[in-house]
């Protein structure tokens, strides 16, 4: 007789889910609580803390007084050095951002080629905006723009006696623009990359279509980077409004205020004790920097393209 062996039952019972424990659901939380105290304490904390003493009279010395718009109904009323501060700005803004992103542009065309030692190159060219506009940069650009600089002596050579770069009100403001665009680096790079990702393809079908290198950079170049002209003329725009060190250390912000940057400004007050004061005028700067911004971005719908 054939014997039947009996199949032992398979468990049909579900183990119960393993619950996480409270330590593993906060473990993210501690790894980001560096980051987050850092944010509150060192970023969102002083933005309030500054809208609220942009309503109070605060010198440091004595408790904030509350005196509602009272600082910003002087601003705009009492004070002419903060037109001329604004006038400044936006002069610097018109001359500083073309040469910036001209110079990152064209060099980032030059470094894009395949040429032998090209990450040299890049290198090379990437060195100043690890220097960036430093104090030791300005100290520099006052040597060399100065009434016996550098650039001053080199004319001198050809017979050519220069201006006072930085000690005339006419040209320091320009002078101070050049500045800016020594730290093209970043730009450069995004703008490099950006190249990188057009298909050479693209360029290949404008050349049988008899366009020369002029129109393949209006019509093949300049669209498809666009996206990348944006970013960097949003950042640029950003930095120049937030100027400081150039007018404090080459001109101090001479001569006769021509070149009393915003931001100097503000720190003027900073200086002055006048706390309530600088945070109402550091409040302002942030609504013009995002009425820019803004109007750069409603713009963008008209100039900028993407292959999406």
């Amino acid at each position: 007789m054939i014997q039947t062996v009996e199949q032992p039952e398979k468990s049909t019972r579900i183990k119960p889910k393993v619950k996480r424990k409270g330590l593993e659901r906060a473990a993210p939380y501690l790894f980001l609580s560096p980051w987050i105290i850092g944010l509150i304490v060192f970023s969102v904390g002083p933005i309030l803390l500054s809208l609220y003493f942009s309503f109070t009279n605060f010198n440091l010395l004595q408790p904030p007084q509350w005196i509602g718009f009272q600082n910003y109904k002087n601003i705009f009323t009492n004070d002419t050095l903060f037109y001329t501060s604004l006038r400044v700005t936006f002069l610097y803004l018109l001359m500083a951002v073309p040469i910036k992103l001209i110079v990152a542009l064209a060099i980032a065309m030059l470094l894009a080629k395949n040429i032998r030692g090209i990450g040299f190159y890049r290198a090379i060219y990437y060195i100043p905006s690890l220097i960036g506009t430093s104090v030791a940069v300005a100290y520099l650009w006052q040597q060399i723009f100065g009434q016996s600089g550098l650039i001053n002596k080199a004319l001198l050579l050809f017979g050519i006696h220069g201006p006072a770069w930085i000690d005339s009100p006419s040209t320091a403001l320009f002078t101070l623009s050049l500045l800016q665009a020594w730290s093209f680096g970043s730009s450069m790079l995004i703008f490099l990359a950006g190249l990188k990702a057009i298909p050479d393809s693209l360029y290949e079908a404008a050349k049988i279509d008899g366009a020369n290198r002029w129109q393949q950079f209006l019509r093949v170049t300049v669209p498809l980077l666009s996206p990348v002209v944006f970013f960097n003329l949003i950042m640029t725009i950003i930095n120049s409004f937030t100027q400081f060190t150039q007018g404090f250390i080459v001109t101090d912000g001479g001569p006769i205020n021509s070149t009393l940057f915003y931001a100097l400004y503000l720190y003027n007050q900073f200086s002055f004790f006048k706390m309530g004061y600088a945070s109402a005028l550091a409040w302002i700067l942030l609504i013009i920097i995002a009425v820019f911004t803004s109007i750069v971005f409603m713009t963008s719908k008209r100039w900028v393209y993407y292959e999406s």
